[in-house]
């Protein structure tokens, strides 16, 4: 495996910019920066076990393999590649198209350990972390009802429910969802399910996918310190910043346990929801605001610049939004002109004052038609519970005239919903009549 992570600002702008081109090209170019220094040949990295049953059955279980910083906090791979896909193979699919599609994604598991391979104390994910779901549009294909006790409305009407334009609505029938801290990782994976690559960190790829799926999107993004403000050029963005908008994301008391987003019963169960969407976002008008109003709607009326600091690094693990300031919103509205992101969603959370959905994946890009783009990628029991959360973001129509969280610099693109399977279920779900 390389030596260490690359450092160096102009390797690291080189990088992401390979993965957003993409192809056999930018992948080699993309090995070749982060080979070691003393070597030509490309990098090798740690591989996955032999013996896959010791992985997961969920493909959603990431914390044990994520990175955790010094508060406690998982941090997300750096870089993110999602491939919308359209289904391609037999109606039903065929044992033969099942078995392709397994095959490649346990040559994956076996090619790439999963993120840190659950080392203890890593300060960088080495390997791979990915998702693979399925639309409600293919299981339509096959007209295969999914089960009761599955929450997964289509995009159209997710948008609907939330008052937002349908025609943003994605109609991809499966989404991969591919994360590294190696700009050169999910490209490699890219190229062995859909490209001519032979053979992944050294093992042999049996089978790639592109018999049975195509893609028909694809979206790159960054996350992490400082990334941001290489990606996107906007001055005000801060040097250390994680995000577009300053502030780290993720705190330990504003994600859910992984139990708390996984489906309990069922035929799925194991499994969970994943709602992607592809957000612009305004950041001249977010940055036009000063230091304090910016805290104050991302965070809430009871936070202050001195306790933020200025990515939120000064709060540790834990974001300090309370029940408390979660109530009387109108008031607080009224008295201080303001409402807080952070304080408004703490609406939707449960009876106990956890979260519902998960932040999984995320990744800062450039957008042609606003100052920058922004993949964000959650995941929950139930679409109900991201449609709540979503919700309480809105407007307070109660109150008077007032600055509103994030909401109003922020602009919908496009909208998914994705049922991920158990890792014994992702190869191509649906009706099996050769076991009729």
């Amino acid at each position: 495996m390389p030596s260490d992570p690359p450092q160096p600002i102009d390797r690291r702008a080189f990088v992401k910019s390979a993965v957003a081109i993409g192809g056999a090209s930018a992948l080699s170019a993309c090995l070749d920066m982060e080979a070691n220094a003393d070597s030509s040949s490309e990098p090798e990295f740690p591989h996955g076990p032999e013996d896959l049953a010791s992985l997961p059955e969920r493909q959603h279980a990431w914390n044990e393999f994520l990175v955790t910083d010094a508060n406690g906090d998982t941090v997300l791979p750096r870089h993110q590649v999602l491939l919308s896909l359209s289904y391609t193979g037999s109606v039903p699919p065929t044992n033969d198209e099942r078995e392709t599609v397994e095959s490649a994604f346990s040559t994956v598991e076996r090619a790439f350990e999963r993120g840190t391979g659950g080392e203890a104390g890593a300060t960088f994910n080495d390997g791979l972390l990915f998702m693979f779901g399925y639309a409600p549009a293919y299981f339509a294909r096959f007209d295969a009802s999914l089960p009761d006790d599955i929450d997964l409305p289509t995009p159209t009407a997710v948008l609907d429910e939330l008052d937002e334009p349908t025609d943003r609505a994605d109609d991809a029938d499966a989404l991969l969802t591919l994360n590294s801290d190696y700009g050169s990782i999910p490209l490699a994976v890219e190229e062995a399910l859909f490209g001519d690559r032979g053979a992944l960190n050294g093992i042999e790829m049996e089978a790639g996918i592109g018999d049975v799926f195509s893609v028909v999107d694809r979206r790159t993004g960054v996350v992490g310190r400082g990334l941001p403000a290489e990606k996107i050029d906007h001055d005000a963005i801060d040097d250390d910043a994680p995000l577009s908008m300053g502030y780290k994301s993720g705190y330990q008391d504003t994600n859910p346990a992984e139990d708390r987003v996984t489906v309990r019963e069922g035929p799925f169960a194991g499994g969970t929801t994943q709602l992607s969407s592809r957000l612009g976002i305004d950041l001249d008008a977010w940055y036009d605001l000063d230091a304090d109003a910016r805290v104050t709607q991302m965070f809430s009326t009871a936070h202050t610049t001195e306790e933020v600091g200025e990515t939120g690094e000064n709060l540790g693990g834990r974001s300090g939004v309370t029940e408390e300031m979660a109530e009387d919103l109108e008031g607080e509205a009224d008295d201080h002109g303001r409402l807080g992101h952070a304080q408004k969603t703490a609406r939707a959370r449960d009876d106990d004052f956890d979260p519902q959905i998960l932040r999984r994946s995320e990744g800062v890009g450039t957008s042609p038609d606003h100052d920058a783009g922004m993949n964000f990628n959650s995941i929950q029991r139930g679409m109900e519970s991201f449609i709540e959360a979503r919700k309480a973001m809105d407007d307070l129509g109660g109150a008077d005239a007032h600055h509103s969280g994030i909401v109003d610099f922020l602009d919908v693109e496009r909208r998914a919903t994705y049922l991920i399977p158990p890792r014994s279920l992702r190869a191509l779900p649906g009706p099996r009549p050769d076991r009729e």
